[in-house]
């Protein structure tokens, strides 16, 4: 993602704009206000995800020894998917046993922090994938820290094999019990927020796990589909329909993408299988999409 570029309060006084056409210009809103200091332009459209990127990028060269970027704002500078968080401070972890604090827009935090725990992304010193996710998964509700984590996962995959050492390493700080328990769970298969959701809401009601991404092919060996949940022993596919991403109330589908999914059901259909599909805003309200996985599991073993 492309970075607005920001305006320094520095540069502007040194290039001859004064303290109060400054004021005058934030009054007016052809100036925004990004950080102490640092500014957009007025016309620049940033959502609070585009703000807090902005925000870390000043921080680049002015960090304190020991200083490193972590939990959330780490999370958005390795690019993990984020739902429903407060972007409104940056966090940091001093390497040291106390002296922490939280202000309007900066939280810093203080830990030991192992050499391994700590990478560098852009220059700047952040805390490591693994390291990331513990975190996240101490600090974070279970909901947003699985859609982080599944996604940590998905796109670093190796990351599964240093998530015990990170938690070993986190053992005497709070909340690494939730921590534990949240890690076993995630899986770097879910491709969504709200096939990650979607799992834990699975989970949460009491249903199997299912296979995730699992290929259907004909007897032939013909690809007929990859759904995102697939129950074999209960002759049930479940698909996330995200076309309202992040619960967000996008117009409906045209009808060829409607005709392609019809199509692909049948196919699905054709192999035996039952299908339940459900939407962003039913994983809030999970209780009807149990009872249609439950029914469309009866209706299978009937067939059977």
């Amino acid at each position: 993602m492309t970075e607005p570029p920001l305006r320094l309060r520095s540069d502007l006084l040194a290039s001859g704009t004064t303290s109060d056409e400054i004021r005058h210009a934030l009054r007016s809103g052809s100036l925004k206000r990004i950080a102490r200091g640092v500014y957009v332009d007025g016309t620049t459209d940033l959502d609070p995800l585009a703000q807090h990127r902005a925000r870390l990028s000043t921080l680049r060269g002015t960090l304190s020894d020991g200083e490193t970027i972590s939990h959330i704002s780490a999370a958005i500078l390795h690019g993990f998917d984020l739902w429903d968080v407060d972007l409104t401070r940056i966090h940091v972890t001093r390497d040291r046993a106390s002296g922490g604090s939280r202000r309007d827009t900066r939280h810093t935090h203080t830990t030991p922090l192992r050499p391994d725990e700590i990478c560098r992304v852009d220059g700047v010193p952040v805390t490591s994938i693994a390291r990331t996710v513990v975190d996240l998964a101490r600090t974070l509700p279970v909901d947003q820290t699985v859609i982080a984590g599944d996604s940590a996962l998905r796109m670093y995959p190796d990351t599964a094999l240093s998530l015990p050492d990170a938690l070993a390493a986190g053992r005497a700080r709070q909340g690494i019990a939730k921590a534990r328990r949240t890690v076993e769970f995630l899986d770097g298969r879910s491709e969504s927020p709200g096939e990650s959701l979607s799992r834990l809401r699975i989970h949460t009601a009491g249903l199997p796990a299912p296979t995730l991404q699992h290929e259907l092919r004909t007897d032939s060996g013909v690809f007929v589909a990859r759904p995102d949940f697939f129950w074999k022993d209960r002759g049930v596919i479940g698909e996330f329909d995200g076309r309202g991403k992040y619960g967000s109330d996008e117009p409906g589908s045209t009808a060829e993408t409607v005709h392609r999914e019809k199509l692909r059901e049948d196919a699905i259909r054709s192999l035996g299988f039952e299908v339940v599909r459900w939407t962003w805003r039913e994983v809030f309200e999970f209780g009807p999409v149990r009872a249609r996985l439950v029914d469309a599991a009866g209706r299978a073993r009937r067939r059977w």
